[in-house]
């Protein structure tokens, strides 16, 4: 009987970036390259802090200022270039971005009502449908994980990709009503056996209490 050949497993830590100003606002980003505030930049440093411990083979980002600068707060402590990767990038929100919630509902009632409730095959005009967006991310997420397999990467993104990875691991509908958390640098961690993905643990923020150190407010 031959031999069973165990998978090597990819150990992911996947991380939101640190807050915008947009973030504070309840705009969206999507696509539009949106800076850290200085509290996100404080969050960055907090999060590349708090896994200074762990061995660390590879750093990911999306190729989004907000995510990269995140994600060179982590690399720094493990002598590791940010590795950029657009297949990471939020969903392209089209004629959404730079709206905020409120404005949506106000200007595009009948958008907003497609949006709200999920509509798998909605786009905002210029924007992705959750299906599409849904492809990207698991398609990039499938090439990453296995050119790292038996590695250990850390993948900094956005709500959005996040979400997507949370349901793909726990195997919820994209239409499921979201109970999660999404914090801003929040650590999350799965593995990736070569074929599926699985939850360790979620939205882990205790780097992130208590208030801003003073040299850095």
């Amino acid at each position: 009987m031959p031999e069973q050949v165990v998978p090597a497993i990819t150990r992911i830590t996947a991380i939101r970036h640190g807050e915008t100003a947009w973030n504070a606002q309840t705009r969206l980003q999507g696509h539009l390259d949106i800076a850290l505030n200085e509290t996100g930049r404080q969050q960055a440093l907090r999060t590349g802090a708090a896994l200074v411990g762990e061995r660390i083979d590879a750093v990911i980002s999306s190729d989004l200022a907000r995510a990269h600068e995140t994600a060179r707060a982590v690399a720094a402590h493990h002598q590791l270039l940010v590795q950029t990767d657009s297949g990471f990038r939020e969903r392209g929100f089209g004629c959404f971005q730079g709206m905020t919630y409120a404005e949506i509902e106000a200007q595009m009632p009948e958008q907003a009502r497609l949006w709200r409730k999920r509509d798998l095959h909605f786009s905002p005009e210029g924007g992705e449908s959750l299906v599409v967006f849904r492809e990207r991310i698991v398609r990039s997420l499938h090439r990453v994980a296995s050119a790292h397999a038996g590695r250990h990467i850390v993948l900094v993104c956005h709500g959005g990709v996040l979400d997507i990875l949370y349901r793909e691991a726990t195997g919820l509908d994209l239409q499921a009503a979201r109970t999660w958390q999404l914090g801003n640098a929040s650590i999350n961690r799965l593995l990736w056996n070569g074929e599926t993905l699985s939850l360790v643990g979620w939205s882990d923020t205790r780097h992130l209490e208590g208030g801003l150190d003073e040299q850095h407010a």
